[in-house]
């Protein structure tokens, strides 16, 4: 991709760019390290650039927003955003390590601290938001009422994605009056009333960077919104995660909470919802599972 590069090194005021290599590994965008010389960046640098043919409107400054957002609080590392255009987003190069017993403890520590971070809102009011190429709706008004979260999941997290596995054939019709029997009833099981905190809001195991120097894990992909800190837990579990144990251990030695793993499903379906509608296949029965076992049925 000799044009991507060249492109990469003139929005990051390098002199040239030198090499470039396809990175393996994301289910959305096609990823590139790019070796550059010169410029700002002294004799070499590499970077990480992530591209998407007919990406949606705003879609990388959606994300380069929110690890801003992430940055901003001091409380977990993230990658430097370093460009941003509507078809290219250009960070840091950051080296893949070993998931260590060390930096499992500083992400739960780190996790802890950031939903220690108030937000302005549930969701993302004002601004546009992603979860993977879907948009991710949110209220025109700030929602802050504790007490309003149930109705905010479900009719901004849960029903939207619902409707587009329905409408696809992701989720069998069992399954999805299931998730609406949820909805209906989202605030029986939601647990204590919590304001909304600053939130990852895609962490799976995959959005965990960790370090080559052992020295602190990294957050990337985020869809940083206002949230509840259960949903960035839960994530974590969903498709396993290194380490789980440890970094649970560590969040609850600073955040202790009752019932959590109770909601666990409940705090996942989101995401098995947004699965269901871009990959279909057996997504859409756990999603029904998932319903069930938050209403004590599974």
């Amino acid at each position: 991709m000799p044009a991507l590069a060249d492109r990469v090194a003139e929005l990051t005021g390098a002199d040239e760019a030198t090499r470039v290599f396809h990175v393996e590994g994301g289910d959305i965008c096609d990823a590139w390290s790019i070796m550059l010389r010169g410029g700002r960046h002294g004799l070499h640098r590499k970077v990480f650039a992530k591209t998407l043919t007919a990406s949606p409107p705003g879609f990388f400054a959606a994300e380069a927003a929110g690890l801003t957002l992430l940055a901003v609080t001091g409380t977990v590392a993230v990658p430097d955003v370093l460009a941003v255009e509507e078809d290219v987003l250009v960070l840091e190069w950051l080296e893949p390590g070993e998931a260590t017993p060390a930096q499992a403890e500083q992400l739960g520590r780190d996790l802890a601290a950031l939903h220690g971070t108030s937000a302005l809102s549930y969701g993302t009011p004002g601004r546009s938001a992603y979860i993977g190429p879907l948009p991710l709706p949110s209220p025109a008004a700030e929602i802050t009422d504790p007490a309003q979260w149930p109705a905010f999941h479900a009719e901004y997290r849960l029903l939207p994605y619902l409707r587009q596995a329905v409408d696809g054939g992701g989720i069998e019709p069992a399954d999805a009056r299931d998730v609406e029997l949820l909805c209906e009833r989202l605030g029986e099981f939601a647990g204590p009333p919590q304001p909304p905190a600053l939130i990852h809001g895609d962490l799976w195991s995959g959005n965990v960077h960790w370090s080559a120097d052992g020295s602190r894990p990294y957050l990337i992909d985020p869809a940083a919104q206002g949230g509840h800190p259960e949903t960035d837990l839960a994530l974590l579990r969903l498709f396993g995660c290194p380490q789980l144990s440890r970094i649970l251990r560590a969040y609850d030695e600073v955040r202790p909470g009752e019932g959590r793993a109770e909601r666990v499903p409940l705090h996942q379906l989101h995401h098995l919802l947004v699965h269901a509608v871009l990959f279909g296949g057996g997504y859409g029965a756990r999603c029904g599972a998932a319903a069930r076992a938050a209403l004590g049925q599974g």
